[in-house]
């Protein structure tokens, strides 16, 4: 049962998020966010639908300094600022009308489906946690991305992060760099799926205001990002969605994380980072659609064995 979705915002520290909310039907509800300076349209659209679809109410937002939401300086990733926005969006779907506070999960993908780690382990309370693609360890996956860069490239970028870094304490606007690119590129992600984005993500190519660039010095700190720390303390549901051969943020990571949560699950999905948005489209969704009604709903799969196959436990 799909209703229009709305327009809202919520307020996180000093900044208004701009959302979508999708209004539903069963009193469950998925808040959702995106990866690395892809906005909530190109990253939650199409599992957001289906969600809906199936009963669900959503509230998918842009962290601060990206997309439709507030803040300056622009294109700026700051990861306790998005902690921050992901605490804000939960209370704000806590009050939303026909949403019950105990029957909400979180949804990210890459950057944002690490940051579900944190933010489960940080909300006891949640009904479930779907870490899709997550960028679960950047010390684990940094030696990978380095490999598909140059020293030339490296040095280049680093230049340009700290002289964004300076330039940020007396004001400058922020240097960008694209966030993916190819091998030898100055760009914040080179590994060899890093340019499915677009295609995976905006693949009629409708969404022309969208800048998938980010600030320099915003380029490297996913790399000192360990989000897995955080796994095992994770007391509710968590599911992650982890593509077999992600040449960006890794299987192993995510795999580990799902072992170390005490209620951990795992659904392995054939293909790269992008995977879930392209041909494992359908097995992602139904996954997590499965997952869903489990932990937000109370229902029992109509075929145990089915189920397994799609959310082993781990």
């Amino acid at each position: 049962m799909s209703t229009e979705r709305q327009k809202i915002s919520f307020t996180s520290g000093d900044a208004e998020c701009a959302a979508w909310h999708y209004p539903g039907a069963n009193r469950g509800c998925v808040v959702m966010a995106s990866g690395t300076a892809v906005t909530k349209e190109l990253g939650t659209d199409a599992f957001a639908k289906r969600f809906n679809d199936a009963g669900f109410a959503v509230l998918a937002f842009d962290f601060r300094h990206l997309g439709e939401s507030g803040g300056e300086p622009r294109q700026v990733v700051r990861i306790r600022e998005q902690i921050n926005d992901w605490q804000a969006a939960i209370g704000c779907a806590a009050g939303l009308p026909g949403v019950d506070p105990d029957r909400i999960a979180v949804w990210g993908f890459s950057l944002a489906g690490g940051e579900v780690l944190e933010v489960a382990a940080r909300n006891p309370h949640l009904a479930g946690a779907i870490a899709q693609m997550p960028l679960a360890d950047g010390r684990a996956v940094t030696p990978n991305a380095l490999r598909h860069s140059t020293p030339w490239a490296l040095l280049r970028l680093s230049g340009l992060a700290v002289l964004d870094a300076l330039g940020s304490l007396v004001g400058r606007a922020p240097l960008l760099v694209p966030a993916a690119g190819k091998p030898g590129e100055v760009s914040a992600l080179t590994t060899p799926d890093a340019m499915d984005g677009a295609r995976a993500l905006d693949p009629d190519g409708i969404h022309t205001d969208w800048q998938p660039m980010v600030a320099a010095r915003s380029a490297l700190l996913p790399g000192l990002y360990r989000p897995i720390r955080q796994a095992s303390k994770i007391r509710g549901p968590l599911l992650a969605v982890v593509c077999e051969q992600d040449r960006s943020v890794l299987p192993d990571p995510g795999i580990r994380a799902a072992r170390l949560a005490p209620r951990g699950e795992l659904v392995l999905v054939p293909g790269t980072h992008y995977a879930p948005f392209l041909a494992a489209h359908e097995q992602a969704v139904e996954a997590e659609l499965g997952f869903l009604r489990r932990h937000l709903l109370g229902e029992i799969p109509t075929d145990p064995a089915s189920e397994l196959r799609q959310g082993d436990r781990v």
